[in-house]
């Protein structure tokens, strides 16, 4: 691990990142100045890993859910599965009045998937980069959800299924209609109706990865500055685990919102997209 303080907190916000080094070679970036200069054509190769890797389990888990339900006295797993199967469906029926059967299970995808991404920051904060070093790695965030690629990622597959019904249920002359004579329905204005809407609509994606973003970001660098105090003595090594559980239960809460929150805004955003105006 890195030497002094900025040098740890500096090696647990990088991430391991692939892309063109600066000699015109591809390999793994060695720092955060390296990472930058790879530019567009990069990826955070951690971060793409445990986000898919997490997938798999919220696959896994309910697929064997699915295989051992039971008419009768069912399991933990069949609890847990139908638990957040209700749940979800019933959010789903009080937000979405149209008839879309994409939608539920995508709001059940995006809660479980950003819930299991957002979990992975309660794994103390050393252990897996600790061995990730031992077997040779340099880097290794495991919370997919602190990395801004994957959370602007999913807004942005959000925002693309909010444009695509927009046009399917409007049309694109009702859905320019709505961008052009909303909330003033006046020729002359138009310009302002444009401007309003349109950066409402974009501030869709953007509020929806950046708010995932910043909350799991600011609860990660918590939790390091915590891990720092560890080093600093036997009173800042006691006060520090103190801490860091009193942070860890507050954090489950966190974890558990910010997951709802992404899926209930994903709801909200495309209910408003089937939404046809009649007049």
């Amino acid at each position: 691990m890195a030497g002094t303080t900025e040098e740890y907190i500096q090696h647990h916000l990088t991430n391991l990142t692939y892309g063109q080094l600066p000699d015109g070679t591809w390999g793994f970036a060695h720092s955060a100045a390296e990472a930058g200069q790879m530019g567009f054509w990069s990826i955070n190769v951690d971060s793409m890993a445990w986000s898919i890797g997490l997938g798999l389990v919220f696959a896994f888990l309910f697929r064997k859910a699915a295989v051992l339900a039971t008419s009768g006295v069912p399991g933990g797993l069949q609890n847990a599965v139908e638990m957040i199967f209700e749940f979800i469906d019933d959010t789903t029926r009080s937000i979405f009045e149209a008839k879309n059967d994409l939608i539920a299970p995508l709001a059940l995808t995006i809660f479980v998937w950003v819930f299991l991404m957002n979990l992975m920051d309660l794994i103390p904060v050393d252990w897996i980069p600790m061995l990730a070093q031992l077997l040779g790695v340099g880097h290794m965030k495991i919370v997919p959800s602190t990395d801004p690629n994957i959370t602007l990622s999913m807004a942005l597959t959000v925002f693309a299924l909010i444009l695509y019904y927009s046009v399917k249920c409007k049309g694109l002359l009702g859905f320019l209609k709505e961008l052009s004579l909303h909330p003033f329905p006046s020729v002359w204005a138009i310009p302002i109706n444009f401007t309003l809407e349109f950066v409402t609509l974009i501030a869709k994606p953007l509020s929806l990865g950046l708010r995932l973003f910043g909350n799991m970001y600011a609860g990660e660098m918590i939790f390091i500055l915590i891990a720092v105090m560890f080093g600093a003595g036997t009173v800042f090594f006691l006060l520090g685990g103190v801490l860091q559980w009193a942070w860890a239960v507050f954090h489950v809460l966190i974890i558990t919102l910010q997951a709802f929150i992404f899926a209930v805004l994903t709801i909200v955003y495309l209910a408003q997209a089937h939404e046809v105006d009649e007049h």
